[in-house]
């Protein structure tokens, strides 16, 4: 088949360097007036910014879902001088959105291409998000200096989260730089975020909300759990709205969206030989696979992989060499250094199906039941809110 014909509808790349997560922080910078940084979102000015991610999020849930969250409909419903969407990183999944959104560049550049990936300098598959290889060291796999790095001789920058991601390898590579304020509960880290903005005329602050992915992969973003954690979003993100200083431009965003997959569609495909044949390492997510090829492998059985997974799983699902995706645009411009990181071949799911290597994941992971990494709208969009900020009488904050 023509890859003309089997690329037939695949998405445009996510529009790096216009309306995507990697300018959210970047555009943040350049609201606050920190030199050095353009604001491509067009973000108002203000003294103090606040970035809510909600891992997970995405807008499409958000519309349908928003029932369980009124004061998060307001500010989605509300008109607003920026984009009120905007495209995840690809793949849509955590360790390379956030990356995009620590340092400001495309996964090509950064070099977190997925979930998990091939290290070439090993010969291995190594985790990217909470499972990292000890011999994989976050500042050299991802080298460039985060946007908190860049503004910390200027303005103070200050991550609020949960304690065990506190000098967490992902933490290093996507986020590294400023300080870290550690809580636990939702109301303990609404408290400390309002009280550490409230100590500064300036900061740039990263809040991050985890719990409504962990609901939607274990219960699914259709189950009342996942609402449940839907409405315990939209009373924190209130609350602190409440909370912070006048003046403070809180904004909330998400990481990825994410889509129910059945079980009858969460497919072994390492039981079909002809879907491994050549293939000596499997990697990415259920929803977006990296295959990489043993080293021997011809043009002849290249072109028979591709050509196996379009036959069986062309019809739900984008199959796309390395050089394929590259020219696309789907990860940016790739450093060389990254390329090797990248799949020989990539399965993109277009339709609620999911993936599994049964010989290298537990079969537990056959139990996930929302799932992301592709490039649909509902796992690309994400949305970017403007969320009103009444204003506190507390501390008079001192100049930063």
């Amino acid at each position: 088949m023509a890859a003309a014909d089997r690329l037939a509808g695949l998405p445009p790349a996510p529009a790096y360097g216009r309306s995507t997560l990697a300018e959210v922080m970047t555009s943040a910078a350049g609201a606050l007036g920190a030199p050095g940084f353009g604001n491509a979102l067009g973000l108002p000015e203000a003294p103090r910014v606040c970035v809510v991610m909600v891992d997970g999020l995405g807008r499409s849930l958000l519309r349908q879902r928003s029932g369980h969250a009124p004061f998060l409909r307001a500010a989605l419903d509300a008109g607003q001088p920026f984009p009120s969407t905007l495209a995840s990183a690809f793949p849509s999944t955590t360790a390379a959105s956030l990356a995009s959104l620590g340092t400001g560049v495309a996964p090509g550049q950064h070099g977190m291409v997925g979930y998990d990936v091939l290290d070439p300098a090993q010969d291995k598959v190594v985790n990217l998000l909470g499972n990292w290889d000890q011999r994989v060291e976050p500042e050299l796999w991802q080298p460039f200096p985060t946007v908190f790095e860049r503004l910390q001789d200027e303005l103070p920058v200050a991550t609020v989260s949960l304690p065990k991601f506190e000098g967490s390898p992902l933490t290093v590579a996507a986020l590294r730089g400023g300080g870290f304020t550690p809580a636990t509960s939702p109301h303990a880290r609404t408290t400390a975020a309002a009280e550490l903005m409230a100590r500064h005329e300036r900061m740039l602050m990263y809040f991050y909300w985890g719990e409504l992915d962990k609901a939607g992969h274990r219960f699914g973003a259709a189950s009342p759990r996942w609402e449940h954690e839907l409405e315990e979003l939209d009373s924190a993100v209130k609350r602190l709205s409440a909370q912070l200083p006048a003046g403070t431009l809180l904004l909330v965003t998400g990481d990825h969206g994410m889509v129910d997959v059945p079980e009858s569609a969460r497919i072994d495909f390492s039981a079909d030989p002809a879907l491994v044949a050549g293939v000596r390492h499997t990697a990415g997510e259920p929803r977006m696979l990296h295959l990489y090829f043993e080293p021997d492998a011809g043009p002849a059985a290249r072109q028979a992989l591709v050509q196996a997974w379009q036959d069986r799983h062309g019809s739900r699902a984008w199959v796309l060499t390395r050089d394929e995706a590259v020219g696309a645009g789907l990860f940016g411009p790739v450093r060389p250094e990254v390329l090797p990181r990248i799949g020989d071949v990539l399965v993109a799911a277009r339709e609620p199906v999911a993936f599994f290597d049964t010989r290298r994941v537990r079969p537990a992971a056959l139990g996930v039941v929302g799932q992301h990494g592709s490039l649909t709208k509902a796992e690309r969009e994400v949305p970017l809110l403007r969320i009103p900020v009444a204003g506190t009488t507390g501390k008079k904050g001192r100049r930063g």
